[in-house]
């Protein structure tokens, strides 16, 4: 008999993916309506869980925590990238789009936020979105 390994649903995750980026985008304009103490960080875990969410779109088969530790890689990547000011990447931060994915200033609670974000995604992901058969 064959043994099938677990596999994401791909629909799932990409219905995840857009809903994360509708809330992250409503975060950042509407933020009156999160408590002022959080700052921008609920926009910054909502960025990280959409790099999950996208990430499992695509790594159907990855295991939860891997998924989790690679999305996690690539956010701190984004965020330590933000040390590099050359004049193009400054550039292509200044656009809404690029300020977006790619932020502007490095900062340490980030990471933080991201951290968290993973989290609550992974959970999600393993909860709901990680099909067993």
């Amino acid at each position: 008999m064959f043994l099938v390994k677990p596999e994401r649903r791909r629909l799932l995750q990409v219905g995840a993916t857009v809903a994360v980026i509708a809330l992250g985008l409503a975060s950042r304009a509407y933020p009156q309506f999160l408590p002022a103490a959080l700052g921008k960080y609920p926009g910054d875990a909502l960025w990280a869980m959409m790099i999950v969410f996208a990430l499992g779109a695509f790594a159907t088969r990855m295991r939860t925590w891997q998924l989790a530790l690679t999305a996690l890689l690539i956010c701190c990547a984004v965020e330590f990238g933000q040390l590099v000011q050359t004049p193009w990447l400054v550039e292509l931060r200044a656009h809404p789009l690029g300020h977006l994915v790619l932020g502007s200033t490095f900062g340490w609670t980030d990471l933080l936020a991201y951290t968290a974000g993973v989290a609550m995604a992974a959970l999600v992901d393993a909860a709901a979105l990680f099909k067993r058969r």
